[in-house]
């Protein structure tokens, strides 16, 4: 069974919780991971820039992070997603995307890194973007926010 869990910070407007747990499983059953507790966490440029600092010793802005919080080779995932909303809108409009559907793409981007894709070099980020694409064009994101 995935669980996921979704908290937001209450001063942003917050995804729907139901397609996020959707989205969510989609892309971890799509590679074959059975089992896990995810948490999401959809907060501000600050709330990142500050994780990125701590753990990567980088300070710039980011749109997601994700923590894998157990070993790769356990059957069972547990990680946790941060989603910057805020630079997720920046990027949607630098792209000439949807917010939903770039916010989308960070949830799927965060989730693969949970499986195990990087996106250090060049060639791995054209694999994970070749992928994002895929799964953007196969999965229900276009009512993330609102009713």
């Amino acid at each position: 069974m995935i669980i996921v869990s979704v908290d937001c910070d209450p001063t942003l407007e917050c995804p729907n919780k139901k397609l996020v747990i959707n989205l969510t499983k989609s892309v971890l059953n799509k590679y074959e991971t059975p089992s896990g507790n995810i948490s999401f966490i959809f907060g501000s440029d600050e709330l990142l820039s500050n994780l990125k600092k701590e753990f990567f010793q980088r300070d710039h802005w980011t749109d997601v992070i994700a923590f894998r919080l157990n070993e790769y080779d356990e059957k069972d995932l547990e990680g946790e997603i941060y989603i910057s909303l805020p630079r997720a809108n920046e990027n949607a409009i630098s792209f000439g995307e949807l917010y939903e559907k770039e916010v989308a793409r960070l949830i799927i981007h965060g989730c693969l890194h949970l499986v195990g894709f990087n996106d250090e070099s060049e060639k791995e980020k054209i694999e994970m973007t070749k992928i994002e694409n895929n799964l953007l064009s196969q999965l229900n994101w276009h009512k993330l926010f609102g009713t």
